[in-house]
């Protein structure tokens, strides 16, 4: 179905479209239980489609064609047509799954934590009739967020529950180590250069760079409060000029972190509020727009990331939370 949403200002006043962003957003709307498309020139929900209980995270596929969606209500993924929105493939992962996350990596590949068993999936040929479905790990608690490097071959999981952070190895399809930061860690994002792993713990508002192979933590920045997300920003001026975004959900704004010095450069004031629950944060592909959920208030903030201003806020569908991006 079509929405007639209007599009708000950073104050909440009806906006202009803008004429100079192209590219779609797409959203998994949690509490509505649908997926919402945006055209980002106008800034309207151009469609609005029922999906499973709960879903998350959303990953678009290398060639925009398609996008995978998490059904942390139940056991399985989705995946949807770009184009229209029309469900084209349902995955099963088995009993108690709860998947969370979900990566559509450039090889083809789709990458899903399945927290309810403990363990991280791997599904190659996802669109073909009968996908390769892998189970990686089983038991205890399940990581909630995955990252994955650029080859396709190393995965990290971090575990809400007991503050850990897992790193998976995809070709031998084993667990390779575990470190436990505590403080509930949630956010996990690859530096832009691959070099370092980042992990974000929500109780301690900080965030831990991290060796990526060693787990060795060889930094710790503090933050705003709850750094639920976390999401790389190329930087602008060649190597050494890379930043990490927090997404903190207690004060409602973004930690801007300079990579090369593992120091907060500025803070961007988003709402200001926690009562927005400003979670997942996606960037445009030249890194010049963030876009952030604010689940409670089911707008997603557009932010300009060079001057830190709010553009837009664009309505979404109840809950809207996990996000994807085409350019």
């Amino acid at each position: 179905m079509l929405a007639g949403c209007s599009v708000l200002e950073a104050g909440g006043g009806p906006a202009a479209s803008s004429g100079d962003v192209t590219g779609t957003l797409f959203v998994a709307n949690k509490r509505g239980n649908s997926l919402s498309r945006i055209d980002l020139a106008s800034g309207r929900e151009t469609a609005d489609v029922p999906t499973c209980r709960n879903p998350h995270e959303l990953s678009v596929s290398p060639d925009g064609a398609h996008v995978a969606l998490a059904c942390y209500g139940g056991s399985s993924l989705e995946i949807y047509n770009t184009s229209d929105l029309q469900r084209v493939a349902h995955i099963d992962l088995g009993a108690g799954a709860r998947p969370h996350a979900v990566v559509w990596h450039a090889n083809g590949m789709l990458v899903a934590t399945a927290e309810g068993r403990g363990s991280l999936f791997v599904i190659h040929r996802p669109l073909s009739a009968r996908p390769e479905v892998e189970e990686i790990g089983k038991g205890g608690s399940g990581p909630h967020m995955v990252a994955v490097d650029e080859a396709g071959k190393v995965a990290w999981g971090t575990v809400v529950a007991d503050g850990s952070v897992i790193r998976y190895d995809l070709e031998t399809g084993e667990e390779t180590a575990r470190r436990e930061l505590g403080g509930e860690t949630e956010a996990v994002a690859l530096s832009s250069d691959g070099e370092d792993l980042w992990v974000g713990s929500n109780m301690d508002d900080k965030v831990y760079r991290l060796n990526p192979d060693t787990l060795e933590v060889t930094a710790q920045v503090l933050t705003g409060a709850v750094p639920i997300r976390l999401a790389a920003v190329p930087g602008d001026a060649g190597p050494g000029t890379d930043s990490m975004v927090t997404s903190n959900f207690g004060d409602g704004d973004l930690s801007v972190i300079d990579e090369a010095s593992a120091t907060v450069s500025r803070t961007i004031l988003v709402s200001g509020k926690e009562e927005a629950v400003q979670v997942t944060l996606v960037v445009s592909s030249d890194g010049e727009r963030i876009y952030a959920a604010e689940t409670a208030r089911d707008t997603i903030a557009e932010i300009d990331f060079a001057s830190g201003k709010v553009l837009r806020r664009l309505p979404t569908g109840t809950g809207g939370d996990g996000l994807a991006v085409i350019d």
